[in-house]
């Protein structure tokens, strides 16, 4: 059985996840996730509590919905021509080792995306195009419809969460089919805020269903 995973963005400002070429991509931030996420798996983004945008109150808004199709470990996307122009890759290799690619976030947060040389567990890197994304127009009106979801959604703390129940697992595969249902289109909106220097401000808070 595919697992689900669920968590909160605190930025969303197009680099994590990265829409571009109707490509999602998960390469920095929330490493538990890409390294556990396989082909199949879905994940779900909601916003925190502290992304707002246009003046929009925290609503735990849907931001997006991906189906993973693909996963490229052992760092090859920041070694990949095809990747280069992408915005969250901000990881070079030289000289045996990865390093930090000027104007990114940051050299201080490599560790913490790629993990510890010469391994680098971390750099793996997850890919959709099967996926809707909602960016600053997404809303909570699942909430409504889906009062299972609602409440993980809004009590979830930091950390991994696991085995939640097969009642919550059909609420979100239920969102995720309405979703695909009521849309073709995989990008339905911007993303909440401009990014800046290509920063990407990692969530605290994250759920997984196995």
């Amino acid at each position: 059985m595919n697992r689900i995973f669920f968590y909160k963005l605190t930025n969303d400002s197009g680099v994590a996840p990265c829409v571009d070429a109707n490509l999602l991509s998960l390469a920095i931030c929330k490493p538990m996730i890409r390294v556990k996420a396989k082909e199949g798996d879905l994940i779900f983004g909601f916003a925190a509590n502290s992304l707002r945008g246009d003046n929009r109150p925290g609503d735990n808004r849907l931001i997006y919905i991906a189906r993973v199709t693909d996963k490229v470990c052992n760092g090859e996307y920041y070694r990949e021509k095809k990747f280069a122009d992408r915005e969250d890759c901000i990881y070079r290799y030289r000289r045996g080792r990865f390093v930090w690619y000027r104007g990114a976030h940051g050299p201080e947060h490599l560790t913490h995306d790629l993990g510890n040389p010469p391994e680098y567990p971390r750099a793996q890197v997850l890919l959709s195009n099967d996926f809707r994304y909602f960016g600053a127009d997404g809303t909570d009106d699942y909430k409504t419809r889906f009062p299972r979801i609602r409440k993980a959604v809004e009590t979830l703390g930091r950390g991994q969460r696991v085995n939640l129940g097969e009642e919550l697992r059909d609420e979100l595969l239920a969102l995720k089919q309405r979703e695909w249902r009521r849309s073709s289109r995989k990008v339905l909106g911007r993303p909440t805020s401009a990014p800046s220097h290509r920063s990407c401000h990692r969530g605290r808070s994250c759920g997984v269903l196995e």
